[in-house]
């Protein structure tokens, strides 16, 4: 069953959800630090994070899915949310420098078309922050929270389909290493679980976050012709002369 926007803004709305966008936020930031005069696209929800990274930014809108639902965002000023199909996005081909992918790729019933349509909407050489459910990670296996919904994925899995859609990971991080449980003993010490967890290299991180680049050029496949020989050969037969039929200089003329 696909996410729904009322249990999407109600899971950041709680403490475990600030963990969640503390942590997955400040990964984001040590791939972006950055992002003026940039054209920045969130798609999934990631309006938590838009908020932060966006600031300086020349301009930014949330694309939410349409099974999903759409929330106005932000809270103030004009709306720059919008419903669309993530397959089909009503964007120009390269009008936008970043995409940000949170609550998106678990989602969609086709990631290869997902991904391969944020490409064609990235110019050349723009860039991607894709997160993602953990395949081995507790995230994945409960489903109190949004990544605990929809498919998981692998390392191997991510870089497969990003080299296929010619996207170059640039840089990789996990985050959540903290358990998926409202305690407050373990909202206390998120923290230090974070830390053990980058730290030791553990691996059941909740989420994935690859900060990734469109690559500028594309890969033309070689395709197998067919060459038809003919062989001629250099040196040909030549037919030997036949003998002269003539009078012998040595014999008598004729009487």
């Amino acid at each position: 069953m696909p996410l729904d926007v009322a249990d999407l803004r109600s899971f950041y709305a709680s403490p475990l959800g600030h963990v969640a966008r503390r942590f997955i936020g400040t990964a984001m930031l040590r791939f972006w630090p950055d992002c003026a005069r940039q054209r920045v696209l969130g798609l999934g929800y990631a309006t938590p994070y838009l908020s932060v990274l966006g600031m300086d930014a020349e301009r930014v809108i949330a694309f939410m899915p349409a099974a999903q639902g759409v929330v106005n965002w932000p809270h103030q000023g004009l709306s720059a949310s919008a419903l669309v199909e993530p397959t089909l996005l009503p964007l120009p081909t390269a009008s936008i420098d970043r995409v940000v992918l949170v609550h998106a790729l678990e989602e969609t019933e086709s990631p290869d078309d997902l991904i391969e349509e944020v490409g064609r909407v990235l110019s050349p050489g723009g860039r991607m922050i894709l997160v993602v459910p953990n395949r081995r990670g507790l995230w994945a296996r409960m489903d109190g929270t949004p990544f605990g919904q929809g498919r998981p994925f692998s390392r191997s899995q991510l870089e497969a389909l990003m080299r296929s859609a010619e996207f170059s990971p640039e840089g990789w991080r996990e985050a959540l290493y903290v358990p998926p449980l409202r305690q407050r003993l373990l909202m206390r010490s998120a923290a230090a679980w974070e830390r053990m967890g980058a730290g030791l290299s553990l691996p059941f991180a909740g989420v994935h976050v690859i900060d990734a680049t469109k690559q500028v050029y594309r890969r033309v496949p070689l395709r197998a012709t067919r060459r038809s020989f003919a062989f001629r050969p250099i040196l040909l037969p030549q037919p030997t002369p036949a003998p002269r039929i003539g009078r012998d200089p040595d014999s008598p003329p004729p009487g």
